[in-house]
């Protein structure tokens, strides 16, 4: 009797990784070749799912210079992944406001470490909703570093400078659209 309770479940599995089976015996075109897709989650086609931060991002006329700061990073794999991650993404006008040349600078090779620093900023790991931030809350960064939420007529402002402007929910997590680039604190 003991062997029967376990033999349903073994079936099933059976039955299912026979299924899952990229068998091209049945394939009309009797292709065997195989369809071996080059990156990581960036790369999965998908026009039915919700779409993740970085597909998001790259769909966005906002937000070209963070989606070149996240290239130039080597970042769009990593936001791809599973998450869940809070992003606070700047806009492009938020990176204008920048000092001029500091974008040309950080995208530099030599100042990658520097540009991956200020990016990690910007992202949580974990899922942050707005109907549960606090003020005066802190939350972890990406880069060890911590973050201050202020709330204020209304609005959400982290560390004083950059007020959440929309929120873009996605498949790995949330979009905070902010309109200021967040700096960590000097080391």
């Amino acid at each position: 009797m003991k062997s029967r309770k376990y033999l349903i479940p073994v079936v099933a599995l059976l039955l299912l990784s026979g299924a899952c089976n990229n068998n091209t015996e049945n394939s009309p075109s009797g292709d065997t070749s195989t369809n071996q897709q080059t990156g990581g989650q960036e790369a999965v086609q998908d026009d039915v799912s919700q779409k993740d931060i970085v597909k998001i991002a790259v769909g966005s006329k906002d937000h070209t210079t963070l989606v070149a700061a996240l290239k130039q990073a080597e970042y769009v794999d990593d936001l791809s992944n599973a998450g869940p991650f809070t992003v606070f993404a700047p806009t492009n006008a938020a990176f204008d406001k920048l000092p001029e040349g500091t974008l040309d600078e950080l995208m530099k090779t030599n100042k990658k470490a520097d540009l991956k620093n200020i990016l990690e900023y910007h992202v949580a790991v974990g899922g942050y909703k707005t109907e549960y931030m606090q003020d005066g809350q802190i939350i972890g960064m990406a880069n060890g570093d911590n973050i201050t939420i202020s709330l204020a007529a209304d609005k959400i402002i982290v560390n004083g400078s950059a007020t959440i402007v929309a929120t873009v929910p996605a498949s790995n997590g949330v979009i905070y659209i902010v309109d200021a680039v967040i700096l960590p604190p000097a080391k």
